[in-house]
């Protein structure tokens, strides 16, 4: 309206002007004595029109601000109906997308039945939290009164009672598989060890090493011993490896068929995608929320305090370095045992992204889902009481889901570019070393002595107590030797090309060096060389923990060493814990299965 007004305005000028100056005089043959009233008539309808314009236009302009002033005001004092009818209409289109899914295709929906069930079993327990757990605390109360009461006398009974299922199960399952019980042994002798080199022995708590051993060791069984288990967890890892095929998409149009060949193109843009990934879910919550209600379980089962436990519960998605974030405003009043498992935490596990490149080398991802235990730790008096909750500390300042993906490829950069030139750099050391060691035993008549054979005689007690058997524990002592000294990926690389060689049929011993190894070694050594848990790790950790709590930084120092060995020591345990229930169904092929 005002652009209208301004036009007409101009349009009156520029008649005038030429009325004025006689343009328009000779054309139209008028007199010069009434160019004055002319010129009068003119100004006067000019003004008239640009006042009534401005008017309109302010008018109109007044009308439209109060117009949107009202809609947003209503539209604020309505939100929460704005927002039911809207919840209401998304989650009545999901409905019916579900029931036309699960009614065309049950087989094909059962992955979002699961997931399905799983939010609405948590939203339901949010739900009677919220409104009705008062009221449970206080029908319950009577219960865990007694129940506190007789809590000594119970908790004796539950121990003998799991040690005598134990002790019966051992005898009959390992009658058949008598090798199965140096698995169980290597457990108790990995776990004596820990006792043994522990700050504080009197002081350490069992209950976390007991609940873990025994949680892990149910749930191996779940896992490798029954039907159910095997294809429910090998389901999720081929979901797993489907997930983890989509980095194809990007790193294809980049580098084209380079993925194929070279492992830079193929494996580490997976840990790029990954990190994209897990920044989106943070920016949504559904992170935080996941990691919450994990340290949650693992608090209520294995009695750990809040921070800890929220810090380990942190590396299943995250690495060693980050994980501590999620606790950094207590990490000041942390004691050194909290501090002590918080580390071993970060060595003895891995983050996903790192996982997603594992599997690229070709290690089956449902090798990697049975969970870490925990070796004994002391009892000390933390600031963070057990059952006490902390709270993340965010400082993510992602505007919308898009900026979150590019941050989150963006942080990768860092650990993209740690992996390349960690591995160029300890590929060239490992060679540089065996050329030394060939040099220095040639002298003597051993011109073969190379660091992978030194590690073969140094590991191969610890690799023949998980439960190798004794003429591939040499092989596989290389492996663990290779991981401790050098790099995870190292390792990992060589136990998938030795698992391409089974798989391709190649004769198992050529020219006296052993090609591969069998299933169920594969299966061992895949939890043994799980974790972060090498010399090249110890300096991450320091320079992380110290940089976010500075005030502890001779803490961190003086147990970083502790901290790697108990992380191993983990890592070695859950190896033990596979071992001892491994055995495949009957049904199936172990090509099948574990390929």
């Amino acid at each position: 309206m005002a652009y209208c007004a301004v036009t007409q305005t101009n349009a009156n000028f520029s008649f005038l002007f030429l009325v004025k100056y006689g343009k328009l005089s000779k054309s139209n043959s008028i007199p010069k004595r009434n160019l004055k009233k002319i010129d009068t008539q003119i100004l006067i309808n000019f003004l008239q029109s640009m006042y009534d314009n401005i008017m309109q236009s302010f008018i109109s302009i007044f009308f439209g601000i109060h117009l949107i002033n009202s809609l947003q005001n209503y539209i604020n004092a309505h939100s929460k109906t704005f927002k039911h009818i809207g919840l209401g209409i998304l989650g009545a289109g999901f409905v019916a997308f579900f029931i036309a899914a699960c009614v065309m295709n049950f087989e094909r929906s059962i992955g979002l039945v699961v997931l399905t069930c799983l939010a609405v079993a948590s939203k339901a327990y949010d739900l009677l939290k919220k409104y009705k757990g008062d009221s449970f605390q206080r029908c319950l109360a009577p219960t865990v009164s007694l129940f506190q009461k007789n809590l000594r006398w119970i908790k004796w009974v539950f121990i003998a009672s799991a040690v005598v299922l134990l002790i019966v199960w051992l005898a009959l399952d390992t009658s058949q598989r008598p090798e199965q019980l140096i698995s169980f042994a290597g457990i108790c002798v990995f776990v004596l060890l820990s006792y043994i080199f522990s700050a504080n022995r009197p002081a350490v708590s069992w209950r976390p090493v007991l609940w873990g051993l025994g949680m892990q060791f149910c749930i191996g069984l779940f896992v490798i011993r029954s039907e159910p288990g095997l294809i429910a967890f090998k389901w999720l890892g081929d979901q797993v490896q489907i997930f983890l095929n989509y980095t194809k998409a990007g790193s294809s149009f980049v580098f084209g068929e380079l993925i194929s060949d070279i492992f830079a193109f193929q494996a580490l843009p997976i840990v790029v995608f990954f990190s994209s990934v897990v920044s989106v879910l943070y920016y949504l919550g559904l992170m935080q929320w996941l990691i919450v209600k994990i340290s949650w379980v693992m608090q209520l089962t294995l009695g750990t305090t809040a921070t800890e436990t929220l810090s380990v519960a942190g590396n299943i998605f995250i690495g060693q370095t980050e994980a501590p974030l999620l606790i950094r405003p207590y990490l000041k009043d942390m004691t050194e045992s909290e501090i002590h498992a918080v580390m071993t935490g970060g060595f003895a596990t891995i983050a996903g992204s790192v996982m997603g490149a594992f599997i690229s080398f070709g290690v089956s991802a449902a090798d990697f889902l049975l969970p870490p235990t925990l070796v004994p730790r002391d009892k000390e008096s933390p600031k963070v009481r057990r059952g006490h909750c902390v709270y993340f500390e965010s400082h993510r300042e992602d505007r919308n889901v898009l900026e979150a993906a590019s941050n989150g490829a963006s942080a990768s950069i860092g650990l993209v570019a740690n992996i390349v030139v960690n591995l160029i750099s300890f590929l060239a050391i490992l060679e540089f070393i065996n050329a030394i060691l060939r040099w220095l035993g040639g002298m003597v008549g051993y011109p073969y002595v190379s660091f992978q054979l030194i590690c073969s005689y140094l590991f191969m007690p610890f690799a023949f107590m998980m439960g190798i058997p004794y003429e591939e524990s040499f092989t596989v002592a290389e492996l663990l030797g290779t991981k401790l000294f050098l790099n995870e990926f190292l390792a990992y690389e060589k136990l998938s090309e030795m698992k391409t060689n089974r798989v391709e049929g190649l004769d198992e011993v050529i020219d006296g060096v052993r090609q591969w190894i069998s299933v169920r070694s594969e299966i061992i050594s895949t939890y043994a060389l799980c974790g972060f848990a090498n010399i090249s790790s110890m300096g991450m950790v320091m320079g992380g923990l110290a940089s976010i709590c500075p005030a502890k930084k001779q803490v961190i120092a003086a147990l970083v060493v502790r901290a790697l060995f108990a992380g191993t020591c983990a890592s070695f345990i859950n190896a033990c814990v596979a071992g001892k229930p491994f055995k495949i169904p009957s049904i199936f092929q172990a090509d099948h299965i574990f390929c």
